[in-house]
């Protein structure tokens, strides 16, 4: 409302200054064709004036951009709680907690039968109907970060080389060569068929949410609540749910985890590569 304002002020005192020079300034200084250009910028601000309450969200930023850094809000969009497991948002004078459930689901519908199909239909219902609270159930594919695991096999790699090498200085037998050699040409395979495409994990995930004066009641509100939660969806899956922790949270929040952005730059390295080649 205050930048909606300033806006509005704004603009109409740019206006009423272009109109004052039109009225006041002699013909001798600005000619009667400038005067019609400037009379017609100063409708234009007017109109972006009475405008600004529905469009502040356009015009702020160009207004602003000259500018290095737009702020829009001075406000955290969400934090991660001390104890690790719950992301924070304030909202006005409150603070909303949000607990991510992970449901380990070894089930895969392709592998299933018509009646199996129907089970597992049965038990989507019940969880469905398992909160009293708004609950939400996700789904998700997202790309994995194999960066890590890519460097570890590198790694292998070139100690399974060095090994190698070592044989052959030594003279070892040929049938020390042939083990060493064939472990070598399996982590080589294993590293160009993981290097090829994108890896993808699928998640199944509840996510609840409860709301606080304190940061830490609304925290404790939807751990409550997910507690609640994991006692019924253990007993209709059979299987144990967990609460995310830790930056295993950050994949349901930031897009870099969503889609790691070393993984991406890897591939985009890649394709170049086999371009030039």
């Amino acid at each position: 409302m205050v930048n909606y304002i300033g806006m509005f002020l704004g603009l109409i005192i740019v206006s009423a200054i272009l109109l004052g020079i039109v009225m006041l300034a002699p013909s001798l200084i600005i000619p009667a064709y400038i005067k019609i250009i400037i009379f017609i910028i100063a409708l234009l601000f007017d109109a972006m004036a009475f405008t600004s309450r529905y469009y502040s969200y356009i015009l702020s930023p160009l207004f602003k951009q000259h500018k290095k850094h737009l702020v829009l809000s001075n406000e955290n969009p969400y934090w991660l709680a001390q104890s690790g497991d719950t992301i924070l948002k304030k909202s006005g004078e409150d603070f909303i907690a949000t607990v991510y459930i992970s449901i380990p689901v070894y089930r895969s519908a392709t592998e299933m039968g018509d009646d199996e199909k129907l089970d597992f239909a049965q038990q989507i219902s019940r969880l469905v109907g398992l909160a009293k609270v708004p609950t939400r159930y996700t789904t998700e594919l997202y790309v994995m970060n194999k960066d890590s695991y890519i460097q570890k096999l590198k790694e292998t790699i070139t100690m399974t080389e060095n090994e190698e090498a070592e044989l052959q200085s030594h003279d070892a037998p040929k049938n020390e060569l042939d083990r060493v050699r064939g472990k070598l040409a399996m982590w080589r395979n294993m590293l160009d068929s993981i290097s090829k495409g994108y890896s993808f994990e699928l998640s199944t995930y509840i996510t609840v949410s409860a709301t606080g004066s304190k940061e830490y009641e609304a925290s404790s509100l939807a751990q409550q609540k997910a507690r609640e939660l994991m006692s019924g969806v253990g007993s209709i899956f059979g299987v144990p749910p967990s609460i995310i922790t830790g930056t295993d949270l950050l994949r349901f929040v930031e897009p870099e985890y969503l889609i790691p952005i070393s993984t991406v730059t890897e591939q985009i390295s890649k394709n170049i590569q086999e371009q030039v080649i």
